[in-house]
């Protein structure tokens, strides 16, 4: 009893804070070792390069991802704008058909977002694709930050950073959102000084076309899979955040709840299909960093998480050490705070310092909804998470 309560402890403690610690040193010890040998920059012509939008029924935002598209600080004749309309029913393709600089690529029935990258990729014609959401909007550097990154050429795949913004002090979701991902976006940036970033978030994503690889219509962390298996070929995954995609959080929490379900399952779906690179003997770095990073999250620790509470009842009962009375008093006023953020947000109120204990259990609970939603089977479609 008393083993299996330090494993929680050494699990939940590794997985959220001791992996940032670790991950830390080690790229400071690189740092110190890799000191100077770096090669001067060059600089070259600007290749071409496709934007590609999945959109479903975005008739509402297609003018401001336009304006935003059209306001990108690149050549605008090595710019080919792409939107693949995966079974729009709304007025999208209409709004659209006004841009001349814009290719259309539709099919009537809605399959997903997956469906529509493997379908929209037989459109580019260019060595560079960057993927993007219709409802995220980017900074003006952002092609050219990516195509110097892209230069590289042991890069296959470069991730950006995304920010979150809550429309309102009252808007929960989005604090909460903004803080797991500003969380996400320093672990990214050390993952990839190590050795190569954990995955791309589908905001803001450029791979190299040639790389792309058809997936599973049920895939439902497309963007996450795309860029691991970049990552399994031997390229890396550079994370810049001087490329960043801005979005609205989630309007409130039942809709946040949505999109943490739908990750929690796409990241079971994701272990089991990108297991191979869990093997230390042939992906050593990958390995570790895959599974600090991603796997404990997504299968082992929220259960460690949850078995922390009757272990530490037992062994405080059982009288084994006051320590045990110490963690315990510790467990009760962390759960405490989180009910207090909870109805905070209920209330339309926000403290930040009990916000976050809320948000973390509610990222961990979601973890176990997404189960019965994988064995559900729902293929690549899903239901959006309203934004604000």
């Amino acid at each position: 009893m008393t083993t299996a309560f330090w494993i929680c402890i050494f699990l939940v403690f590794y997985t959220y804070i001791g992996y940032g610690i670790v991950l830390y040193l080690l790229v400071k010890l690189k740092r110190m070792v890799c000191r100077g040998k770096r090669g001067g920059e060059t600089e070259t012509e600007l290749p071409h390069v496709t934007l590609m939008i999945c959109a479903y029924n975005e008739e509402d935002i297609v003018d401001k991802k336009m304006e935003n598209t059209n306001a990108l600080d690149y050549p605008k004749e090595k710019l080919h704008v792409l939107w693949v309309t995966d079974g729009s029913n709304d007025s999208t393709n209409q709004r659209l058909a006004k841009y001349d600089n814009v290719k259309v690529a539709f099919k009537p029935e809605r399959k997903g977002k997956t469906a529509a990258l493997n379908h929209g990729i037989k459109e580019v014609k260019t060595d560079i694709v960057v993927m993007t959401d219709a409802n995220t909007m980017l900074n003006d550097q952002a092609m050219k930050v990516i195509v110097a990154e892209m230069e590289n050429p042991k890069v296959g795949c470069v991730a950006g950073e995304k920010r979150v913004m809550p429309r309102d002090d009252k808007q929960s979701a989005a604090e909460g959102e903004g803080l797991y991902w500003k969380y996400e976006s320093f672990l990214k940036r050390l993952d990839s000084e190590l050795h190569s970033a954990m995955g791309a978030a589908g905001e803001l994503c450029a791979i190299r076309t040639a790389l792309f690889e058809e997936m599973p219509e049920d895939t439902l962390l497309d963007d996450f899979i795309l860029s691991m298996l970049i990552l399994k070929r031997g390229y890396k995954i550079a994370y810049t955040s001087d490329a960043y995609a801005m979005e609205y959080g989630s309007a409130d929490i039942n809709e946040e709840r949505k999109r943490k379900r739908r990750i929690a399952a796409g990241g079971l779906q994701s272990c089991w299909r990108l297991r191979s690179l869990m093997n230390p003997f042939t992906h050593p770095v990958t390995a570790f960093q895959f599974v600090s990073h991603r796997v404990l999250r997504w299968t082992i620790t929220p259960f460690a998480l949850l078995l922390l509470i009757p272990l530490n009842v037992i062994l405080v009962i059982d009288n084994q050490h006051p320590v045990y009375n110490i963690i315990w008093a510790m467990q009760l006023l962390f759960y405490l705070a989180a009910f207090a953020g909870q109805t905070l947000a209920a209330r339309g109120k926000k403290n930040k310092l009990l916000y976050v204990p809320y948000y973390f259990l509610f990222m961990n609970a979601n973890v176990f909804k997404g189960i019965p939603y994988l064995a559900q089977k729902q293929g690549g479609t899903w239901e959006k998470a309203k934004r604000a």
